[in-house]
């Protein structure tokens, strides 16, 4: 036998066993993966389910919910989570935490001085309340309501008390002897108006 053809045997020899080897290995690998597949799948389509559920809420929510904007199905979650409906505990949870609490970091970044300025809140105010009205309305709960107005009147006597307010004076006297005194004067030349013209009327006729 030659140096070549006993290369050449067991070169071949060579392949056959790691064919044979890879084989093994894929059949190996095939077969755990069947073993393990199930659970993956199991898990995955768990996660789908939740996913949906948070997405679109409809297997798992029991109550309508409105679609006003992308964030309604994530309060709606939340408040069935909680309280198994859209109630207004679970309304002045979200106020506080997504509306109130932006309020009152983006006041703090102002001077107190900067609060009575209205052009400088007024951004704020409005952002304060859109939000409140954005939540309501996933929650399908009126508003203005009740715990909207108590925010307001809390933020109001804790920011904009100290605001100086124009108060409601009387006008000059002269405005109100003018004001005063011409439906007096009115009322006898209107009466005088109507005898002339009832006067012309009867010698008319």
């Amino acid at each position: 036998m030659t140096a070549t053809s006993f290369s050449l045997m067991f070169s071949g020899c060579f392949m056959t066993l790691l064919i044979w080897a890879g084989c093994t290995t894929v059949d190996g690998l095939v077969d755990e993966q069947l073993v393990v597949q199930p659970a993956t799948t199991t898990e995955y389509h768990s996660t789908d389910m939740m996913t949906a559920n948070a997405t679109y809420g409809e297997s798992a929510l029991k109550f309508a919910c409105g679609n006003i904007s992308h964030s309604c199905m994530h309060y709606c979650n939340f408040c069935n989570e909680l309280h198994g409906a859209p109630t207004m505990a679970c309304l002045s949870i979200l106020s506080r935490h997504l509306c109130l609490r932006n309020f009152e970091s983006a006041m703090a970044s102002l001077n107190s001085t900067d609060w009575c300025i209205w052009d400088n809140v007024r951004g704020l105010y409005s952002n304060l309340s859109l939000c409140t009205e954005d939540i309501s309305d996933c929650l399908l709960i009126p508003w203005p309501n009740p715990l909207v107005e108590e925010t307001f009147v809390n933020i109001h006597a804790e920011f904009f008390k100290d605001c100086p307010t124009e108060e409601l004076n009387d006008p000059p006297p002269v405005i109100v002897f003018a004001l005063v005194i011409t439906p007096i004067c009115l009322i006898p030349v209107m009466v005088s108006l109507v005898v002339l013209k009832t006067k012309n009327g009867d010698g008319s006729s």
